[in-house]
């Protein structure tokens, strides 16, 4: 009988949905536990766009082996395209035509996804102008929002506006955090113009130890603050059972924020601890609301 109900998940056959599902585990995160709140169709759709994801970022953090990085990516554009048309060669492939199909998952969201790993792909990104730190946010995160709150189940003006904010949050709470390991890759995701205002060097392994370090970070976090706000404030006009998953990311990255701003970025190499029971807890009551 599970069988059955595997293969009418989608349409998509039991070793399909199996194949994309075993994407989403060997990643090594919580992402597929967290899924688990919503319906076996919905949860394969995130799996498919997780996976799609999770392929493209591997690409332009060169954790496969290609000869050419932008070509692979460029190589995306044009299988996306081929999934609108309805063509699929292969397991991800046929799981995702029938996720983009059944929440009519929106072409350009996926390309902007392609197109803001292309940006991580290339030379390393360092301080970046506002508005194309404010693109790769965009790219990299709240596109992917874009796509998942379509799967959740709500694909109103509002739900966009969700997508918009809660990614910026995300995204630049995963720059405060990861300053050191950024600029140990040769990369600094701080917008230019707040380290020249500053006098942070533009240079990534030098930012690190500057002064204006701190008070610079701390700018990004209240906007940061601003973003999980307007994101809630969002989410109130959307519907509240397709809002859960997103509530809860909102709530498991909050005390991330917290954490950050009370170690702050004098010493940005010291790890940030957050109680994980704690994060579930809040995880749970954001989902019961």
């Amino acid at each position: 009988m599970s069988g059955f109900h595997q293969e009418a998940v989608l349409g998509c056959s039991q070793a399909d949905l199996e194949h994309v599902r075993a994407i989403v585990s060997q990643a090594g995160t919580s992402f597929a536990r967290g899924m688990k709140i919503l319906p076996a169709e919905r949860r394969y759709g995130m799996f498919a766009v997780y996976a799609f994801c999770r392929e493209v970022d591997d690409i332009a953090d060169g954790d496969v082996d290609v000869p050419d990085r932008a070509a692979a990516l460029e190589a995306w554009h044009a299988r996306v395209e081929r999934l609108y048309r309805g063509e699929a060669r292969g397991a991800l492939d046929r799981v995702l035509v029938a996720a983009l199909t059944r929440f009519r998952l929106r072409k350009e969201d996926f390309a902007a996804v392609i197109d803001g790993m292309a940006m991580d792909a290339g030379t390393p990104v360092v301080a970046p102008d506002e508005s194309t730190l404010d693109l790769y946010c965009d790219r990299v995160a709240s596109a992917v929002g874009r796509l998942s709150v379509r799967v959740f189940g709500d694909s109103s003006p509002d739900a966009d506006r969700v997508a918009h904010h809660l990614g910026r949050a995300l995204q630049l709470t995963n720059i405060l955090r990861d300053v050191q390991e950024d600029a140990d890759r040769g990369r600094l995701y701080l917008p230019r113009e707040l380290l020249t205002r500053y006098n942070v060097p533009l240079v990534p392994a030098d930012a690190l130890y500057a002064r204006g370090l701190d008070p610079l970070c701390r700018i990004l976090a209240a906007r940061a603050k601003d973003h999980f706000r307007e994101a809630r404030s969002a989410m109130r006009s959307c519907d509240p059972v397709a809002m859960r998953p997103a509530r809860m990311m909102a709530a498991s990255y909050g005390p991330v924020l917290s954490k950050l701003l009370a170690r702050g970025w004098v010493h940005p190499d010291r790890p940030v601890h957050v109680n994980k029971a704690l994060r579930l807890i809040r995880a749970l009551v954001a989902y019961v609301r």
